[in-house]
């Protein structure tokens, strides 16, 4: 059995005295969560506070992002061992925002890939088609290339500590979110390319999130598909009680 992962971004929202307000209004509410494990992705400057937050509870903490190099002339950048040193224990890659207005690339998702396998951080790597991807009857196209430059050439092992996230950018931030039916397809999907890409035993150990306007009022139907191993949540993250009825499913 995979055990579910239910993770939140909070893009760039809060300041460092919101987030420990946060996480002491939280901790209590997912203190007895043992079913899965809980990751909240706060903004670089509030990673600090984050980490002193969790320090005593099983709530772990994620950048939203990291550099490829580990050092260097690279103004604005964050690398891997800075995460590590300051106590992050994951990090997501290549998500639909950095994507599109940063312009991301998956051999730039591959880069970042390695990079934060190489220092010990746990990376959530993002896929997911647009909307006019999707009309095109393109989904499956669009996450094979995705598949195919941002994680088929890593390594076996490196690909042993990887959690693919579907965010369907379509249901981005947009109020609209897939069925858990079309989420479960496109699990369906990625999962049969890590079969192909990486073997059974790593198709049925990955852990395959579903990101795109979940919230609770929703999550138990997602949930309730075989395919889906929990949940990359935006908004609903933002508000306590919102983000521990997800977890808590």
């Amino acid at each position: 059995m995979r055990k579910p992962l239910m993770a939140g971004n909070w893009k760039m929202f809060k300041t460092a005295g919101e987030t420990s307000a946060f996480f002491q209004k939280f901790l209590p509410l997912v203190a007895a969560s043992s079913h899965a494990d809980i990751v909240l992705a706060a903004p670089f400057v509030n990673l600090p506070a984050a980490v002193a937050a969790t320090a005593s509870s099983r709530v772990e903490v994620a950048a939203q992002n990291l550099f490829w190099m580990k050092e260097g002339a690279y103004t604005g950048e964050v690398s891997g061992p800075m995460l590590t040193a300051a106590g992050v224990r994951w990090v997501i890659i290549g998500h639909s925002e950095r994507r599109q207005f940063f312009h991301e690339s998956d051999e730039m998702v591959l880069k970042r890939t390695e990079a934060a396998i190489e220092c010990g951080l746990k990376p959530i790597v993002c896929v997911g088609e647009k909307l006019e991807e999707r009309e095109r009857g393109e989904t499956g196209q669009v996450l094979s290339a995705q598949f195919a430059g941002g994680l088929a050439p890593l390594s076996d092992a490196q690909f042993a500590g990887v959690v693919i996230a579907y965010e369907p950018v379509w249901a981005i931030g947009t109020g609209r979110t897939a069925t858990p039916e079309i989420a479960a397809d496109a699990h369906r999907t990625l999962r049969g390319l890590v079969r192909a890409g990486f073997g059974e035993s790593a198709a049925a150990s990955c852990r395959i999130l579903y990101g795109g306007s979940v919230k609770p009022d929703n999550v138990q139907a997602l949930m309730a598909q075989p395919e889906i191993d929990g949940a990359l949540v935006g908004g609903a993250s933002l508000d306590a009680v919102s983000f521990s009825t997800i977890v808590n499913f």
